[in-house]
């Protein structure tokens, strides 16, 4: 379930509380072997912890995709937080602060696109969601 230096992607299952917890520790054991300074690891690790949340409270379940970039001279980390459960019915109402479907402060999605670089969100009524984010060193 932990990378070794030759593996540039892999993915992981978010389906409990324990799974988010080894979710964040692989993100950190990542953003580590990039050499990210600390600052930059703590947000990829809190979008991370906030993604993989909503992955299984509101998606029920779902996996955390994970890809080790390489630009030129510039490395990256990307995940993906991908659940196959009722979807985003109004993607402009899910990304403004304060909002929630359920009992949450509503700054998951919102909150978790301030933290990297690029952020997309692919979802829909019925077909799941896709959350994938990316920081660069």
């Amino acid at each position: 379930m932990t990378p070794t230096s030759p593996d540039l992607s892999g993915s992981i299952p978010v389906r409990n509380e324990p799974d988010i917890v080894l979710a964040r520790q692989l993100v950190r054991k990542l953003t580590q072997e990039l050499k990210f300074s600390l600052v930059d690891q703590t947000k990829m690790i809190t979008a991370a912890s906030e993604l993989s949340r909503n992955t299984l409270v509101y998606g029920g379940g779902g996996t955390m995709e994970w890809q080790l970039l390489q630009q030129g001279v510039r490395a990256g980390l990307r995940l993906a937080f991908v659940d196959q459960g009722p979807g985003i019915p109004d993607l402009e109402l899910a990304m403004k602060d304060g909002w929630t479907s359920g009992s949450g402060l509503g700054m998951g999605l919102s909150g978790s696109k301030r933290l990297v670089n690029e952020f997309e969100l692919d979802s829909g009524p019925g077909r799941g969601t896709r959350v994938t984010i990316t920081r660069w060193k």
